[in-house]
This record gives structure tokens, C-alpha cells and sequence, in this order.
């Protein structure tokens, strides 16, 4: 069990105010929360990219609220330092009593330390709501589902002057309505230094530079578990994909050709033992 402090809003707020940067990454079950957490990761992010890492389907959009209860129990099995933080779903939080609903869920249900939501300026009121009950939120802004959604494609937001000028303030009434913490995926390099600098709140980047108060990736990216897609700033920082096909290739090599298993992983009986036992059956 690790003897590090609970990681808390309040201990993050403090790592920027210190200029220590935070550290995300995703997890959907018990054994890869468990790993995130022993190696002092500061979230583990329960997101609802599951739909597409985890299960398999080309979208993230179809993902439930029983899902994420449910990767959100097995992360919490798993941890023990680390903040976990979980998504709301894609048409989840419509409204203030839907978003109020779904994540109290997943607090009480799935034991999340806190929400996670998309959202842009217009998303006050709904965090207000939830931040009233409560529930620490997380927002999120820059590429996102719900646009890729409604515009049919990926477009890299922040790129001109107005699009930059709605990046900021989106953050801005994010901040303000009082999210803990703010994702900025995709943005450019220097729009995320200027919101960053603006902001009290850390900051933290999906792609969009060095300048954040924290980096976050998708686990199964970075150890090349996942490799339909490889956005421009993933690093891949062990190819554990590979690893595993040779593991179990050798598997079903030795098994083909009786290598395995041998006495060494075998059980025995004692010869006294399996005489009385060949008599009783030849009786």
C-alpha cells in the first residue's frame, strides 16, 4: 500500500502554485489502475475512450453511465494514492438535473474522486450545478467528442484568432464556474501557455504542449496496447503490444510441440497413493 499522501484537488492546485507538474492516464480496470497508481501518477482517468480502446468500437459516443460505474469500480479497486476521475458520457448531462444524476452516480456507485465533462463556455451552469452538489469537476475544451460529433471530422481548434479567442473564453467560464482542473487537448503551443498563465486552476495537456501544468496520455497508447491511432503527440513509451503477441505465440509453440508444461509445472501424487488407487480401480 502506498505510504504517499491522497492526491487531492487542493494538492494539485498547489503543484502548479509550486510549478510541479501533474502527471494523468487512463485506466479502465483493476490491474492497470493498480500499475498508474504504484508508479505515483497523480490521476488516473477513467475515460470513455474505453468504448474505443477497451471494447473495441469505432466510436466513444455509445459508451453508457452503468459502463463507467463499472470501469470506475475496478479502477478504485486499484488505487490508492491516485485521484480517480471519471467521464461523463457523451448525453449524459443534457441537463442540470441529468448531469446532478450522473455524477453523483459515479461518485457514489463507481467511487470516482471526481467528474470529468466536456464542455465550452456554454457549460457553466451544468458545472455550477454539479460543483453545488458537491462533486469536484474536471472540465475539458479543445478537440472534443461533441464536436467531432456534430461537425463529422477532427478540426484542430485555436489555429486563428477568433478560434483562439473562443479557446480562451471557454477556459475562462470553465474556470470560473468552478471546475478544479482543465484539460486542453490539441491546442496550440502558445494558446495553451496564454490560458494556462491566466488561469489559477492547473492545466493540463492532451497534445497541446509543454507549457500545461501537467501531461496526460491514454495508457494503452503509450504502451503500444492501442495503435489504430497515433496522433501526432503520442509517445510511445514501450512497445508492450509486441511483447505480448510474442508471449503468447511462444504459448501456443511449446504447447504444439509438448514443451509445455513440463514436471517442473506439473502436480504429483505419491507412488504409495497412486498403487492404492490403481487397485481400486482394477477391483
Amino acid at each position: 500500500m502506498s505510504t504517499q499522501p491522497k492526491v487531492t484537488t487542493s494538492r494539485l492546485k498547489t503543484k502548479k502554485q509550486k510549478g510541479q507538474k501533474i502527471t494523468m492516464l487512463t485506466a479502465y480496470d483493476f490491474p492497470m489502475a493498480s500499475f498508474i497508481d504504484q508508479a505515483g501518477v497523480d490521476i488516473v482517468l477513467v475515460s470513455d475512450a474505453v468504448g474505443t480502446v477497451g471494447n473495441g468500437r469505432t466510436e466513444a459516443v455509445s459508451v453508457t453511465v452503468d459502463e463507467m460505474i463499472y470501469h470506475t469500480r475496478a479502477v478504485r479497486n486499484g488505487v490508492t494514492r491516485s485521484m480517480v476521475v471519471t467521464t461523463l458520457p457523451f448525453g449524459s448531462y443534457n441537463s442540470i438535473a441529468e448531469a446532478q444524476h450522473t455524477a453523483t452516480r459515479l461518485m457514489k456507485e463507481g467511487g470516482a474522486d471526481g467528474v470529468h465533462l466536456e464542455g465550452t463556455r456554454q457549460s457553466g451552469q451544468l458545472i455550477r450545478a454539479i460543483v453545488s452538489a458537491g462533486i469536484p469537476v474536471m472540465g475539458h475544451i479543445g478537440v472534443t467528442k461533441q464536436k467531432i460529433v456534430s461537425s463529422g471530422r477532427v478540426k484542430l481548434p485555436g489555429r486563428d484568432a477568433l478560434s483562439a479567442w473562443e479557446m480562451i473564453e471557454d477556459a475562462t467560464e470553465m474556470a470560473n464556474s468552478g471546475v478544479f482542473a482543465l484539460v486542453l487537448e490539441c491546442l496550440p503551443t502558445r494558446l495553451a501557455e496564454i490560458i494556462t498563465r491566466s488561469l489559477d486552476i492547473p492545466t493540463i495537456s492532451i497534445g497541446s504542449g509543454i507549457a500545461c501544468d501537467g501531461q496526460a496520455l491514454v495508457t494503452q497508447d503509450m504502451l503500444g496496447l492501442f495503435k489504430e491511432v497515433t496522433p501526432r503527440f503520442l509517445k510511445v513509451y514501450a512497445d508492450i503490444g509486441q511483447a505480448i503477441i510474442t508471449a503468447l505465440t511462444n504459448f501456443r509453440q511449446e504447447v504444439e510441440l509438448g514443451a509445455y508444461p513440463t514436471p517442473e509445472h506439473s502436480y504429483s501424487i505419491e507412488e504409495s497413493e497412486l498403487h492404492k488407487l490403481v487397485s481400486q480401480i482394477k477391483v
